[in-house]
């Protein structure tokens, strides 16, 4: 395990899966019957929440613990498509107001900022290359016919 294989969009993804945490814990609405927080109001969201908190994290450990490059291409290229379900979740929690809600509060935003993270992370990692850990191949060259 070495902390020189993590890149920016493995900690981007980090911090995401951080922000979906906190916005887990925190009240999201707030509305006639008191405050109300993810779990009570987000349904499937949590899940796909929940599915992009783990591929972010599973992003981070395959940077983390790269023995070959492909294992973290893999993890790269699966969290893309869960962080855009994610972000469109968390797209539709804050637009929509569940059990009439009067204000939407820190827990929805942290989840829309966690999911564009780790989106982006997600999508950085894909673009950036390994050019410094790994040296270029250099194969022998071929004899003349």
């Amino acid at each position: 395990m070495r902390l020189g294989h993590v890149r920016a969009g493995e900690l981007l993804a980090l911090a995401g899966a951080g922000c979906v945490v906190a916005s887990l814990l925190v009240r999201s609405y707030e509305g006639p019957r008191g405050s109300l927080d993810a779990w009570d109001t987000f349904g499937a969201a949590v899940v796909l929440l929940l599915l992009a908190l783990v591929a972010a994290v599973a992003l981070f450990l395959a940077a983390l613990t790269e023995r070959s490059p492909i294992a973290p291409v893999v993890v790269e290229v699966a969290t893309i498509p869960i962080a855009l379900a994610a972000l469109i979740a968390a797209i539709v929690r804050v637009l929509e107001r569940p059990d009439g809600a009067t204000s939407v509060c820190i827990g929805v935003w942290l989840a829309l900022a966690g999911a564009v993270a780790i989106l982006a992370g997600a999508w950085l990692a894909t673009h950036d290359e390994h050019g410094r850990l790994y040296p270029p191949a250099t194969p022998p060259p071929r004899p003349r016919p």
